[in-house]
């Protein structure tokens, strides 16, 4: 079982919304994204979407995103992004997602010896007392979220958790957040939200986590294995 990557798909296939007015990375994104998916992805392995998955604006009229994508191999974990609206609670969304897709917010589910866990994020506090309250809340939802993945963590497991937001800025200094995940020792850390974002790389490892900034356009519209899990 391999693990794969990618972020902020910004589908549109009910009320299509065009993504190549913001650049060429945009050109053919979702069939270029696709046909490497075909290439890459067997039936076991796992594909981590980590939020804005679509700009629908209600659960049900996300039915066509995810009709493009659920006949592709893996097994499919979503989290929730700041434009996936549609996202109005956990039970629904798994209620109403097709078999192959996970969605996970503030809790774990393991796959043979992977755990992923993960949950939203937010920006970093700028004195603006509505941005601190939502990312004080959300610190504490990645708190559960790792919980969860550390009380199922046996022999030989790994904990790959999945934020939309970045959790640490482009000097990669420390946070409430990159603190978090080096307590609770997870093995890779993958984000999105970015977009033609120069100063933030890629892959880098802080306190010796690797972490991934997965954004499709940042990414050639390709799959990113994780290698260390």
């Amino acid at each position: 079982m391999r693990v794969f990557a990618i972020s902020d798909l910004h589908l549109s296939i009910n009320n299509p919304k065009p993504m190549d007015i913001f650049g060429p990375a945009w050109d053919n994104y979702v069939e270029n994204i696709i046909e490497d998916w075909n290439s890459k992805v067997n039936e076991d392995d796992l594909v981590l979407m980590a939020g804005d998955f679509s700009w629908a604006m209600a659960l049900e009229d996300t039915k066509k995103d995810f009709d493009l994508l659920k006949d592709l191999k893996g097994k499919k974990i979503i989290i929730r992004g700041n434009h996936d609206y549609w996202w109005k609670g956990i039970s629904a969304v798994r209620e109403f997602l097709p078999e192959g897709f996970y969605a996970i917010q503030n809790d774990a589910i393991k796959f043979g010896n992977i755990i992923v866990c993960g949950t939203r994020g937010w920006t970093f506090p700028n004195g603006e007392p509505a941005d601190e309250k939502i990312f004080n809340r959300e610190v504490i939802r990645l708190e559960l979220t790792l919980k969860q993945a550390f009380a199922m963590k046996e022999e030989g497991d790994k904990i790959v958790c999945m934020m939309h937001y970045p959790p640490v800025n482009a000097r990669r200094e420390d946070s409430e957040f990159s603190r978090l995940l080096k307590t609770y020792q997870v093995d890779a850390v993958i984000f999105g939200h970015l977009h033609g974002y120069k100063t933030m790389q890629l892959k880098f490892f802080k306190d010796e986590i690797p972490y991934y900034l997965t954004s499709c356009d940042m990414v050639g519209n390709k799959l990113i294995e994780i290698s260390e899990v």
